[in-house]
């Protein structure tokens, strides 16, 4: 069954879409913890280690999401995105420059013609806590000024009320408002209290037309962890098998240092295949990750050969 079939399926009524999310299979707590310390426990060797860093940095969400937010902080960002080590040319770009939307015409026109692309989290960012037609209103804006990727927050109230098909539908105007761009949908998965809920979620989200599921905006505790981004890597590859459709994940907030990302990647790797290890289906919603990889890549960088006389 394609993804829009099941979608129309099990949304076309609030008791069958509840009946879906609730018939999913439950999530063993236990199981999932100890499975997610097994992977982070994995080693990769000297040579993948140097390859994997050039890929977590070409991962990246480059993010600034402060209220002292400025043209010049943007500016900065995104010659830092395009350059990020300016004494090396052979280092990787990163995926995206992801700030708030009344930054994003600034951000577009610094990164015009560099292949980084422009995310904004629309939608009222973080709580999510303003009228429909506002946060779509955002979102629409957002992309008409250049973003193209949009971050979106679910309706955890909603959700947590068991409104899901609410919170389905605003997905859908959401996605609609998007045009062309990408829709990240962020879980918030600190405030979704169980590992059933983050699955539902997951699912709910993957249904009404997400391209991305993301943990959280970064402003809540506990923010990306490994259980609930393996919980999530699960819902993506039961999703494929049922629909045919690929969805991509962001784990975002929290997320550091090199050996937090490789600790993701292994993740990745192991749950769902080497094919989503790309940017086009895999990001890190980061602001202080890159720095580290950074670091670590300068230590981990072969050195030239002498040249002989």
């Amino acid at each position: 069954m394609t993804a829009t079939a099941l979608g129309a399926e099990v949304t076309r009524s609030d008791t069958v879409l509840r009946a879906f999310l609730h018939g999913l299979p439950g999530v063993d707590q236990v199981s999932t913890d100890r499975r997610a310390t097994q992977l982070a426990g994995r080693v990769i060797g000297p040579d993948a280690r140097s390859q994997a860093v050039d890929l977590a940095i070409s991962m990246i969400d480059l993010t600034t999401l402060e209220g002292s937010d400025t043209p010049g902080t943007i500016a900065a960002l995104c010659a830092r995105a395009c350059r990020p080590d300016p004494a090396d040319p052979g280092c990787p770009t990163v995926a995206a420059v992801c700030v708030y939307p009344s930054m994003v015409a600034e951000a577009a026109s610094r990164l015009a013609g560099s292949g980084v692309r422009l995310a904004s989290v629309a939608t009222a960012f973080p709580a999510g806590q303003a009228p429909l037609a506002t946060r779509i209103a955002e979102a629409a804006a957002a992309v008409g000024d250049g973003a193209r990727e949009i971050d979106m927050v679910i309706n955890r109230g909603a959700f947590l009320a068991g409104r899901y098909r609410e919170v389905h539908d605003e997905i859908v105007a959401v996605k609609q408002a998007c045009a062309e761009a990408s829709l990240k949908v962020i879980l918030e998965t600190g405030e979704l209290a169980t590992y059933d809920s983050v699955r539902r979620a997951s699912w709910l989200a993957m249904l009404a037309g997400a391209d991305f599921i993301k943990t959280s905006t970064g402003k809540i505790a506990p923010a990306a962890t490994l259980p609930t981004t393996l919980i999530m890597l699960e819902a993506m590859r039961d999703f494929l098998a049922e629909t045919g459709r690929m969805v991509g994940v962001k784990p975002a907030g929290g997320i550091r240092t090199t050996e937090d990302a490789m600790r993701y990647l292994v993740l990745v790797n192991e749950t769902l295949g080497s094919a989503w290890l790309a940017s086009r289906w895999f990001r890190f919603g980061a602001s202080g990750l890159l720095t580290d990889l950074l670091a670590n890549r300068s230590r981990t960088a072969v050195p030239a050969e002498p040249t002989k006389d």
